[in-house]
């Protein structure tokens, strides 16, 4: 059977969710997102969660049936988020039509109505900042208001991957930074975490995201050169391959990040192990940079080019 894109990466729980997000089963996705005890999984779950139509038509009842719960609340904004960016598609800004971006504007509003009422009833969760980095990008908050709640989200829990990922966004050319601000701020984060930490993931998809700035020719010899290459097994050795890491809920998505990138500079003897580790598990990001249409597929020419 060929690999396809695993929007529960691999995880049985993650599966499990998913089901009870499609069906509408309130009830049962309550019970689920409720036994997590860690607040960056329960945040990873609620975002990859909050990609599953349909969920708009049924949370809102249940927000109304337990108005003494953040959590529907926070589902329900979460879900906003990602129903206002299929809106907007992930077409470039001069593509998308007026009622487009109206659309993705109101649904941002109520995002940020509501993440904002969890964050004041709930002040120590992460998750309403992590979701609120997202809708503030977004919504174009200004440099000193995304700054805020991505510090706001750290505060309640250093170190975390997914936030750091979104203020890498944030910093982006195409948000309004540059490859100088997005570089600094993956390598800084990546000193500043203990070794084994995560955060060297950053450091990879920075170079991806430069990457994706540069014209054909250009990308691949940006990526294939010495110090770009050495800033990757650096960023590789700290992170998913350091004996101190311990694998998340998540982890294929970084192997599958790393994967990706050296087998386009070539390197199929590091490349090789990853695809093994991932065992046929492909995260639709980052493959879609290379075949939107069908991810998968560009996974397997890879992978099948590293085997070799």
């Amino acid at each position: 059977m060929p690999p396809t894109v695993d929007p529960a990466f691999g995880d049985g729980t993650t599966a499990l969710l998913l089901r009870q997000a499609e069906a509408g089963d309130w009830a049962g996705l309550r019970a689920g997102l409720t036994a997590v005890e860690d607040p960056a999984d329960l945040t990873w779950l609620l975002a990859t969660v909050s990609n599953t139509g349909g969920i708009e038509e049924w949370i809102p009842k249940a927000v109304a049936e337990e108005p003494d719960s953040a959590l529907p609340l926070l589902l329900s904004g979460a879900r906003q988020i990602a129903w206002a960016w299929e809106a907007r598609t992930g077409a470039r800004s001069q593509h998308v039509s007026e009622e487009q971006w109206k659309v993705f504007g109101e649904r941002l509003d109520v995002a940020e109505e509501q993440l904002f009422e969890v964050a004041e009833r709930e002040p120590d969760w992460l998750a309403p900042w992590y979701f609120l980095q997202i809708s503030g990008r977004g919504a174009s908050v200004g440099p000193e208001a995304a700054r805020y709640r991505f510090e706001a989200a750290v505060r309640r829990s250093p170190g975390h991957l997914a936030s750091h990922k979104q203020r890498l966004q944030q910093l982006c050319a195409k948000w309004g930074g540059s490859h100088e601000q997005m570089h600094a701020f993956a390598r800084s984060s990546m000193l500043a975490a203990p070794a084994g930490s995560p955060l060297g993931e950053l450091v990879a998809l920075g170079h991806l995201e430069h990457w994706l700035d540069l014209p054909s020719g250009a990308d691949h010899a940006y990526l294939t050169s010495p110090d770009v290459l050495a800033e990757l097994h650096e960023a590789l050795a700290r992170s998913i391959l350091h004996p101190d890491y311990r694998r998340p809920r998540d982890w294929k998505s970084a192997y599958n990040t790393f994967a990706m990138l050296f087998a386009m500079v070539g390197e199929k003897w590091t490349a090789r192990p990853l695809f093994e580790a991932i065992d046929g598990t492909v995260t639709k990001s980052p493959w879609q940079y290379l075949n939107g249409d069908d991810p998968a597929e560009a996974y397997t020419r890879l992978r099948d080019r590293c085997a070799r």
